[in-house]
């Protein structure tokens, strides 16, 4: 009997525990280093709760971040869309003392960083920047110190949108699941861009075999994702309001499905900006901004492509990120427009979500990361 209680209370307290250990993590378009610009909130995976866990000021506009692979270290684009400006941050965690310590600054090379990511050795950062439509590389420290860039790739050539596509717009920079290759779209120029990547070399982005494949004209490619399964990749087009599949081999993509984020009554006016997949690998999410402000839900088919099962209202304004947790039960949308933040519960056999706990308000709010700890 003495057993079976011990392990009862074990069990209840494993529960609690992971309850108290899923930290989210917040960007803003705070607009000014007096206030605050990098929020970390605790997470309750029982009521959907967030409560505040300690934030950093001194930083301006951190509008997106991403974690080290030992969650010590978060790296930020900052002086978004700051004129003549941007750099990325290096910032310390520490959960047992639940504090936020700036490390150090580099400049971006190039203005408005938009996002930025780390191989998963830990020891390498990119970044892209949009608004002068350039790629960026950096060594980090074991201490989580930025080292001055490496690499600047610089990219000049547009579409056929006069008014979004005049240049190159670099709008993110993601790993294969193998971290031997590394994809950017470039919304500006309606291509989705390759590098090889080896990690031993002082200069380790090297031209791909296929360095980079042509999306519609005019649809302005943005964010990427790879299913868990490393065969199929997907891309979010913020112009087009679609999502492009492609099945992966080595570093190449092959196009074999593009398909609607909105419904039929839209026409205009998308703003689509985030895709994720979950954990199982049997649904893809797509944010919609523009005239929607919603999240488009499809099932994952064996062959890789895409059906819509339903749409759900982001109950804010500019959905510029959302997040889910390793688990795939819970989902995060960052609605800058309105500066609100909504935790989502996520149904694991139909995939749709269901609105939990209570809204947050966070000014700008840009970008949200979760990670257990």
């Amino acid at each position: 009997m003495k057993k079976l209680i011990a392990l009862t209370v074990a069990v209840f307290a494993s529960i609690h525990l992971y309850s108290q250990n899923n930290y989210v993590f917040f960007g803003s378009f705070n607009r000014d280093k007096t206030t605050e610009g990098i929020y970390v909130y605790r997470l309750d995976t029982i009521s959907g709760k967030l409560s505040k866990i300690t934030s950093f000021k001194g930083v301006l506009n951190p509008s997106y971040l991403t974690l080290s692979p030992n969650g010590k270290y978060i790296f930020a684009c900052t002086e978004s869309k700051t004129q003549n400006a941007g750099s990325v941050s290096s910032f310390e965690f520490n959960p047992e003392k639940k504090t936020l310590r700036f490390i150090n600054s580099q400049k971006s090379g190039g203005e408005n960083p938009v996002y930025v990511t780390v191989h998963k050795n830990g020891k390498w950062l990119v970044n892209g920047n949009y608004t002068e439509g350039s790629i960026s590389v950096y060594p980090i420290l074991e201490n989580g110190t930025i080292q001055p860039g490496v690499q600047n790739f610089q990219f000049s050539e547009g579409s056929i949108n006069p008014y979004r596509q005049d240049r190159s717009h670099v709008h993110s920079t993601v790993f294969s699941p193998d971290f031997n290759y590394l994809f950017a779209p470039d919304l500006g120029a309606d291509k989705i861009r390759s590098y090889r990547f080896e990690g031993d070399r002082t200069e380790p982005l090297q031209t791909a075999e296929q360095p980079f494949i042509t999306t519609n004209a005019g649809t302005g490619p943005r964010h990427f994702t790879f299913h868990p399964d490393g065969k199929f990749a997907y891309c979010i087009e913020e112009l087009g309001g679609a999502v492009d599949a492609y099945s992966y081999d080595n570093g190449k993509l092959e196009n074999i499905q593009r398909i609607n984020t909105h419904s039929d009554e839209v026409k205009e006016n998308f703003e689509s900006s985030d895709i994720h997949i979950s954990p199982d690998g049997k649904f893809l999410y797509a944010s919609n901004r523009g005239d929607e402000n919603n999240i488009a839900i499809f099932s994952i088919l064996n062959d890789g492509t895409l059906k819509n099962v339903g749409y759900q209202s982001t109950y804010g304004k500019q959905a510029r990120v959302f997040d889910m947790d390793e688990t795939g039960k819970f989902l995060i949308v960052a609605n800058a427009g309105s500066g609100n933040v909504f935790v989502f519960r996520r149904d694991e056999k139909t995939g749709l979500l269901k609105k939990i706990g209570k809204k947050l308000k966070i000014n700008g709010v840009s970008c949200v990361k979760i990670r257990k700890y």
